[in-house]
């Protein structure tokens, strides 16, 4: 079948895929099955359409024996991490044929593909209008975009909130959930995270992705 000789040819070449070829090769193998590996809570705010949710966390072990191996499977999660250690068990139990997103929904996101979103959970969302509003302060505005799973979030979560209390007459820090704020992050372009957004009179004046140490954000907080 045409479906089959497309998977053949891509995966004598590469299994970790750029969004666009990602969506590409779903599109030339409407059977094959399209794994989202992120939590349900995750998966029902936006996926990507006719994904099954087969969470890491949960029983992805026993649930990943009810396929079939031999078909092709498309591996995603947010940011790429979980679905890296979901491909590594799927080749464990004898799966072939995988194919990745690298970067994850938020690189699917960046590139501005389509996906389903749950219109009451969008609705509870930040707006890009909420999102300068919160900016308009005398203070300093930190934004630190968060997923509750992210490993390196939850060590910068600690100091991130002594820095609010021990500074809260120079500086304002906001927490924005990436996961409950799908759109905004693919507004303001945010490819994965953590990432932390320094705002002076409303203008972005320093910004960092992944793990960074308190000192290093209240050296950029001081100098500003």
């Amino acid at each position: 079948m045409q479906g089959e000789t497309s998977v053949s040819k891509v995966s004598e070449v590469k299994s970790d895929l750029a969004a666009p070829e990602f969506s590409e090769l779903i599109k030339q193998n409407p059977d094959a099955v399209i794994l989202d590996v992120r939590s349900p809570r995750e998966f029902e705010a936006s996926h990507i359409a006719n994904a099954v949710n087969m969470d890491i966390n949960g029983n992805f072990q026993s649930q990943v024996s009810q396929l079939d191996p031999s078909k092709p499977v498309f591996v995603y999660c947010l940011s790429g991490a979980r679905s890296s250690a979901a491909v590594q068990i799927l080749r464990n139990s004898g799966f072939t044929k995988i194919f990745h997103l690298q970067g994850g929904l938020m690189e699917w996101r960046y590139a501005n593909l389509p996906e389903t979103a749950d219109k009451a959970m969008a609705k509870k969302s930040m707006t890009m209008g909420k999102y300068h509003k919160m900016l308009e302060s005398d203070q300093l505005v930190l934004v630190d975009f968060y997923a509750d799973w992210c490993a390196p979030c939850k060590k910068m979560e600690p100091y991130l909130k002594e820095i609010s209390e021990s500074m809260k007459d120079r500086v304002k820090v906001v927490r924005v959930d990436a996961d409950a704020n799908a759109e905004l992050c693919k507004e303001l372009k945010i490819g994965a995270i953590p990432v932390l957004h320094l705002y002076q009179n409303h203008k972005l004046v320093w910004e960092n992705t992944g793990f960074v140490t308190k000192e290093t954000v209240l050296e950029k907080i001081n100098f500003h």
